[in-house]
């Protein structure tokens, strides 16, 4: 079967080539440095030629809310285009758990028009809500540093790690559409700033982490329950201490 992830060179889309190659899939990694291009329609329709399934993992190349949004408008348009063209049978798109629930943060709010575009497109499908990657908790305790104090929103947390990710989004590609949504998460949930602190202290970083009432998630407001799953969830196999473990045998 012919799939085509679009993002399919990134952190993401990278390890979930590799994984649905192994299976035996033709897979085509498609992104701009490939030579397919979803904003400008570029080497679009040449690479959907044949494709049973489509996974979306882009990402915008700027956080800022009306260049993310035009993106996911633009990009997600011309997929859908293009999939109606080539038949394709399934989309499936990466998108985070809790877009719903932060509507004031600019990039999430993009997202959920991302999620509305592919549910209105008529293409069967299957949106697949990932809590944050622990791949990105050095990025996180950068954007909520305050000299060498961590300030962190009294949330709970429960990253997931890309290689599960990647894993469950084979799995999801190679199934029935759901035209719904699944939330995906890491094995462990705990407060924000224990899972950031523990992250420093395995890498060595000595900035140290507070549970801050007045903190925001990069600007957004957040309650308790913001950033997991607040239902059923499929959760990944590996848990904080292994990926934390890797982590400081790495840095």
């Amino acid at each position: 079967m012919k799939i085509v992830v679009i993002g399919g060179t990134g952190l993401i889309g990278s390890k979930l080539v590799a994984n649905l190659s192994a299976s035996g899939h033709e897979v085509v990694a498609a992104s701009p440095s490939k030579g397919v291009n979803t904003v400008t329609g570029e080497g679009l329709a040449g690479a959907l030629d044949g494709a049973a399934v489509v996974v979306d993992v882009s990402n915008a190349p700027s956080f800022d809310e009306r260049v993310v949004t035009d993106f996911f408008r633009t990009s997600g348009g011309n997929l859908a285009a293009a999939e109606a063209k080539a038949g394709v049978r399934h989309h499936v798109a990466l998108s985070i758990v809790g877009t719903d629930r932060v509507a004031d943060l600019g990039y999430f709010r993009a997202k959920v028009e991302q999620e509305r575009l592919i549910v209105q497109s008529g293409i069967p499908y299957t949106i697949v809500r990932a809590t944050q990657f622990l791949e990105f908790l050095a990025g996180i305790a950068d954007g909520h540093a305050d000299g060498d104090t961590v300030r962190l929103a009294p949330v709970q947390f429960q990253p997931i790690a890309a290689d599960d990710v990647a894993a469950i989004l084979a799995e999801t590609a190679l199934a029935r559409p759901l035209n719904g949504l699944i939330d995906i998460a890491g094995p462990d949930r705990g407060p924000f700033s224990d899972i950031v602190g523990r992250y420093l202290t395995a890498v060595g970083d000595r900035r140290s982490t507070v549970s801050d009432p007045a903190a925001r998630y990069f600007g957004g407001g957040v309650t308790e329950f913001s950033l997991v799953p607040t239902g059923p969830a499929r959760l990944g196999q590996i848990s904080l201490t292994d990926w934390l473990n890797r982590s400081k045998a790495s840095a």
